[in-house]
């Protein structure tokens, strides 16, 4: 039979990025932030696996100073523990300028938000203004909006020993790797890995003397937008508890909205 394998540090250091353990490269942390130099407009990455497009709503809210955006992951295998929704918050930290209108784009478990703002003054120029996360602790005041720090996506403290779970799940698993013994011996696992093309996924069962009968997904997101950079996935998600080899082509995949389910039948 398979077992599932605990998250591994990829090096001494920890984890390169403790938002996503299977993460070897590229931004890192749930989020991404830029100020475009050339119309000040703000761009904004927010990883959302298992969201596919219908399931996004993005609203500004009635301050005029943020957006707030609601996502929902279905079901989508009998496995799943359950569906999946987020909640969160991202707007202006300041208080000359208001948002006039945004954009939105949908991909591969990733949501890509251009807001454009302008002065409240039509006197005074518009300022310099990063977005920053508002995670849904406690709900939302009416009162006046807080939006703590944001991090860089190269932030060294973002690479760590432990793993943070995902800041804006409301319902739902908050971590990249579910994994579900069944009954007839198979082992079912969910890795996310946002961004990624359901056709950039790569399993493969390794056959060398020290990891055979290791199950590894590997995966590339591409850079889209004003992403900094893509990213590049890869991590071993089972192990089979014999030494016999099993094709790759027996273990049953579904790729979909940045989150990839295996199921690995018992040897």
């Amino acid at each position: 039979m398979a077992v599932p394998l605990p998250p591994r540090p990829s090096s001494t250091d920890g984890f390169y990025a403790i938002n996503n353990q299977f993460l070897l490269s590229g931004p890192k942390g749930f989020n991404e932030f830029e100020t475009l130099e050339k119309n000040l407009d703000l761009f904004v990455r927010m990883d959302f696996p298992g969201v596919p497009e219908e399931g996004m709503s993005v609203t500004l809210h009635e301050s005029k100073k943020a957006v707030v955006i609601r996502a929902y992951a279905p079901k989508v295998h009998e496995h799943d523990s359950s569906h999946r929704s987020y909640i969160t918050m991202t707007g202006l930290v300041c208080k000359c300028c208001e948002i006039t209108s945004f954009t939105t784009h949908v991909s591969d478990g990733v949501l890509r938000l251009m807001l454009s703002k302008t002065g409240i003054d039509p006197h005074r120029p518009s300022c310099i203004a990063f977005l920053r996360p508002e995670p849904p602790v406690g709900g939302y005041s009416k009162g006046p909006i807080k939006f703590p720090h944001g991090t860089d996506p190269q932030d060294p403290k973002l690479t760590g020993p432990e793993l943070k779970p995902h800041p804006n799940v409301l319902e739902g698993s908050n971590l990249a790797y579910e994994s579900k013994q069944l009954g007839d011996g198979k082992l079912y696992v969910r890795v996310d890995m946002p961004g990624v093309p359901k056709e950039n996924f790569i399993v493969s069962v390794k056959k060398g003397i020290v990891n055979k009968g290791i199950v590894n997904v590997t995966a590339v997101a591409p850079g889209v937008s004003h992403d900094t950079s893509g990213r590049f996935y890869s991590g071993d998600v089972a192990k089979l508890s014999s030494p016999v080899d099993i094709p790759t082509r027996r273990i049953k995949t579904m790729a979909k909205n940045g989150v990839i389910r295996l199921l690995i039948p018992p040897v």
